[in-house]
């Protein structure tokens, strides 16, 4: 029998903190307690804000947490071509579409339907407004021109294309603490024509991850509830990419104080910090009930 895979996948754009050792914790007692193997991935597709010396104190805060990995580690930046190919097969497929708006035009765009309505414009899972479509019916021709001549473009799902494709109904598996597995029904429609590849990066962090846990075999996924409704989205591309879907896990959050949770936008007390103020490992993983 296959074991269980699972990851703990942090960005290296700021230090680790509390809710991040939480999370990498969580997944190395989950494949201790399955009998399964921990992976580290380094999700780096963003070089503009990710830092070697960030990345080398992932490797620090984890080893001083006591924690062990397999090596190598899967860097995100490394393998932009994966990526591109996964593009490439939902390109073909009739499912994303060139977005040449700013978020000026967008947020102007959606100032003006909903003057026009008097009503709200629909919000994704995160807030944002639903992109209102203004890129998806420009010709074929007049985007390639477009594009030749270098103007900056994201690609976006066409989530109208999508859903005859893959009409659904879709849904994932959630595990418990306890092995317990339940069916959980996923809508990936809330999210519109969500940006797949970005314009200042050959990717998106919906594509890459979807895409790296199926080349490394991950079969559990355990990650914060803040990335639940994510979930609904990558089960889509999953369907539409062919790969497998693995087990979810969305664990709460570690909150500060004021009842927010952990951010290094935030600049919530960082595990080096911690130690350097004299916290032993054992009293982080006591603290978050490890």
């Amino acid at each position: 029998m296959t074991k269980p895979v699972f990851r703990f996948a942090p960005s290296p754009n700021g230090r680790l903190h509390l809710g991040h050792a939480y999370s990498a914790l969580l997944n190395a007692d989950f494949a201790g307690r399955f009998g399964g193997r921990f992976l580290l991935r380094i999700e780096d597709i963003d070089i503009t804000r990710c830092r070697p010396d960030f990345e080398a104190a992932i490797h620090e805060d984890l080893a001083w947490l006591g924690l062990q990995w397999e090596i190598p580690v899967r860097r995100q930046s490394e393998h932009f071509a994966d990526y591109r190919a996964a593009f490439l097969k939902l390109k073909g497929r009739g499912v994303v579409y060139p977005c040449f708006c700013t978020r000026r035009d967008i947020v102007q765009a959606v100032a003006r339907r909903e003057q026009e309505s008097g009503r709200d414009w629909p919000r994704d899972p995160d807030g944002a407004p639903l992109y209102p479509g203004t890129c998806r019916e420009v010709p074929a021709a007049e985007a390639e021109r477009r594009i030749a001549a270098g103007e900056p473009q994201a690609w976006r799902l066409d989530s109208a294309a999508a859903q005859k494709l893959r009409p659904g109904p879709h849904a994932f598996r959630r595990f418990d603490r306890d092995g317990r597995e339940e069916t959980v029904a996923a809508d990936p429609w809330r999210w519109g024509d969500a940006v797949i590849v970005r314009k200042e990066i050959p990717s998106s962090y919906h594509l890459s991850v979807v895409v790296d846990d199926a080349l490394q075999g991950v079969t559990h996924v355990v990650r914060g509830q803040d990335l639940e409704a994510a979930t609904d989205l990558h089960v889509l591309l999953q369907a539409l990419l062919d790969l497998p879907t693995p087990l979810y896990h969305h664990h709460g959050l570690v909150l500060d104080p004021t009842g927010d949770k952990l951010a290094k936008s935030r600049q919530s007390p960082a595990l080096s910090e911690l130690r350097a103020d004299g916290v032993t490992p054992q009293a982080i993983r006591r603290r978050l009930g490890f």
